[in-house]
């Protein structure tokens, strides 16, 4: 498309230095930017959090910005509309099929000629999701890898000459003999103090030991507390657990999105930005780097630490997340066959990721499993440990990639589904992040089909006093991932969609809630929120792909059912057991058997952390576990196909119509094998 007259002039008025000013709002941000540069783009340079689901690709409509009109003194600049290129036919096409207020642009398309003030409406932001935080109560064995050994060390004597370092390790190999384990060595930053720290303590000294053998910091005189920190990094959010390495006890939980956001939601826009733009990986890299730093820093000082308190790390995250972490470029992940760098567990200086903690600090990273199934998985194999169990248990850690393991301690198998962001709100037209506003709990009632639901932050239920006052501040903003599913459940159950996952529009007769839309239907929550049949195809195709996944694995090791199941990750501690059965996205079991386990990757990573035997066991486990790729297995399609049924096209799920009163299936020819002998399923005979 060609420049306007006015643009070619904008143009050459900045020829000269070929840079404009942009201002961000509400977040202040500003600074300058080559002519001609995307908003998207010049708000990811100065850290400005646009959402993004599409990673930039003008499919999503999330980062759509108002450019100010007018004179702003404050800033020293005029801006105006004319001051962006042109809106293009992306945008245009954009607006015709999905409708965009008046003025407003797609940031990833629009391109900035002069100065430019760009406001980010609250719905274009990266909203802060809650993050659970909180340490699980479970029992830790300590053995930590950094143990303190406090000694006294000779004095130099003219009579008998030897370093400070000779009769430092001389005191600890004869102090502490069972910590000592080989041949003791030295950090060059601990010899370069050694003399001032021993004189200072008057030959007292607190050595921390790693490994038995390797001195990697020291303190005058006695120190009682050193620290490490067990961090899940995924790709939405972080969390991270200070501990006392001596007593195991849990001093600090702290939580934050991960600012790689910014750069794409889901892990393959990640990928994507990295191979678009030259230095994305470096810079994406950089940027979880800072924000592990900001969390690690923030723990430290609700424990009431200083960084060199803190000797050691332990990181798990998902492939991406860990090739990223170590400064790889994730490229070949992007494609087939997904391979890894590395897959083995690494143990580096944390000065080597650029993380300020004690200059001897170490960083453990967990092995990855296979090319989409990272550490984080590895760790919750760690902490779930189905390897040292007789029942059959299913692991399923929900995200854009499923990860999902499968076995028990004969056999271990692990695979990935591509499930995409529909179970995380993306893709879903109300959809959301799990932010205050989001409808998260909902029931419709089966007579009247009217609903009645409860959003996150506030305790009472949309039909109780009060309700309308308590969510004022926020308002009703959208549907949660764990709230969608939620939401389908009820519909299901209330007969407002079909078995085929269609939304009954001769249901509109008996409620005006189910109107029309287009050539299909959609069921109303609110004024504002809405679901519609894409919604419901989007989560259909998500979970057929994870029960696709699931399904593949227990044929691999020729089983029909599971005996428990575990849900894991934020995802999975949020949604209701019942209404994932429903929906088909686990495997019919007792739903007394299901278990939603909170961020077991944090608990895994705090195990590595506080017991180095863990360690040991989590390296040796996955080396045994079998990889199993979706990708190339034939019958995946075919449980994928059949998996989007609700719940299922030819699966019983008997033991869930046992407990909940299931609507009637219309049957095929194909499906009575399956269900032969006149099952009951909700105590109606099909």
């Amino acid at each position: 498309m060609s420049k306007s007259k006015d643009e070619a002039a904008m143009t050459s008025d900045k020829a000269a230095t070929d840079q404009v000013k942009v201002v961000f709002t509400p977040s202040g941000r500003q600074g300058y930017v080559p002519v001609g540069t995307p908003v998207l783009t010049a708000a990811r340079q100065l850290g400005v959090d646009i959402d993004s689901v599409c990673g930039g690709r003008a499919m999503c409509g999330r980062c759509q910005v108002d450019v100010g009109i007018g004179e702003f003194a404050k800033h020293g600049l005029k801006s105006g509309a004319d001051h962006l290129a042109a809106v293009t036919a992306v945008e245009t096409r954009y607006a015709d099929k999905r409708g965009m207020i008046d003025g407003r642009r797609l940031s990833c398309q629009a391109k900035l000629l002069n100065d430019a003030v760009i406001d980010v409406p609250p719905e274009s932001q990266v909203h802060n999701q809650l993050v659970r935080k909180e340490a699980d109560g479970r029992s830790i064995e300590m053995d930590p890898i950094v143990r303190l050994c406090f000694v006294e060390v000779r004095e130099p004597d003219m009579h008998e000459p030897s370093g400070d370092l000779r009769r430092l390790i001389e005191a600890l190999e004869g102090q502490w003999p069972d910590r000592v384990t080989g041949d003791i060595t030295c950090d060059l930053h601990v010899i370069q103090r050694l003399q001032p720290v021993l004189r200072q303590g008057k030959w007292h000294v607190t050595v921390a030991l790693r490994d038995g053998h390797q001195i990697v910091a020291i303190w005058p005189g006695l120190k009682d507390q050193i620290a490490g920190v067990a961090i899940d990094v995924g790709s939405t959010t972080m969390s991270a657990h200070l501990c006392d390495m001596v007593t195991g006890k849990v001093l600090a939980s702290t939580g934050a999105m991960n600012p790689q956001i910014r750069f794409g939601e889901d892990l393959m826009s990640r990928v994507s930005y990295g191979i678009m733009n030259p230095g994305g990986a470096a810079e994406m890299t950089k940027a979880v780097i800072a924000g592990l730093q900001t969390l690690i820093d923030v723990a430290a000082q609700q424990a009431g630490l200083n960084s060199e308190d803190i000797v050691e790390l332990v990181l798990v995250g998902n492939p991406v997340m860990h090739h990223l972490l170590l400064g790889i470029d994730p490229v070949e992940l992007g494609g087939a066959p997904f391979a890894l760098a590395v897959d083995a567990a690494m143990d580096v200086r944390a000065a080597e990721l650029g993380l300020a903690i004690n200059p001897g600090g170490r960083v453990y990273i967990l092995p990855c499993i296979a090319g989409h199934v990272g550490a984080d998985a590895a760790a919750v194999v760690l902490a779930e440990a189905p390897q040292k169990a007789d029942e059959m248990t299913l692991i399923v850690d929900v995200g854009t990639n499923a990860e999902i393991v499968v076995g028990n301690k004969n056999r271990l198998l692990a695979a990935s589904s591509p499930t995409g962001p529909a179970f995380e709100g993306a893709q879903i037209s109300s959809g959301q992040r799990a932010a205050p506003g989001a409808i998260e709990r909902i029931r419709i009632d089966k007579d009247t089909l009217e609903p009645k639901f409860r959003v996150i932050g506030v305790d009472l239920w949309s039909d109780e006093d009060g309700f309308d006052a308590a969510v004022e501040k926020t308002g009703v903003t959208g549907i949660c991932g764990s709230g969608i599913i939620e939401v389908l459940g009820e519909m299901y159950l209330a007969g407002i969609i079909t078995m085929d996952g269609v939304i009954d529009g001769s249901k509109a007769a008996q409620n005006s809630r189910i109107e029309a839309d287009d050539r299909t239907f959609s069921y109303r929550i609110t004024d504002t929120v809405s679901v519609t049949q894409n919604d419901v195809r989007a989560i259909q195709l998500a979970k057929a792909a994870l029960y696709a996944g699931f399904r593949l694995l227990m044929d691999k090791i020729n089983i029909r059912k599971v005996d428990r199941v575990v849900l894991a990750g934020a995802f999975g501690t949020h949604i209701d057991p019942k209404y994932a059965m429903v929906l088909g996205m686990i495997p019919d079991c007792l739903l007394a058997n299901v278990r939603a386990a909170g961020n077991s990757a944090g608990a895994g990573a705090r195990m590595a952390l506080l017991n180095q035997a863990a360690r040991r066991d989590i390296e040796a486990v996955v080396r045994q576990i079998e990889k199993i790729e979706t990708a190339v297995e034939a019958s995946f399609q075919d449980h994928f196909v059949k998996a989007m049924a609700i719940p299922h096209k030819s699966d019983p799920y008997s033991n869930l119509a046992a407990a909940v009163d299931l609507p009637a299936r219309i049957l095929t020819d194909e499906d009575a094998p399956a269900l032969a002998g006149g099952r009951r399923r909700g105590g109606r005979r099909r």
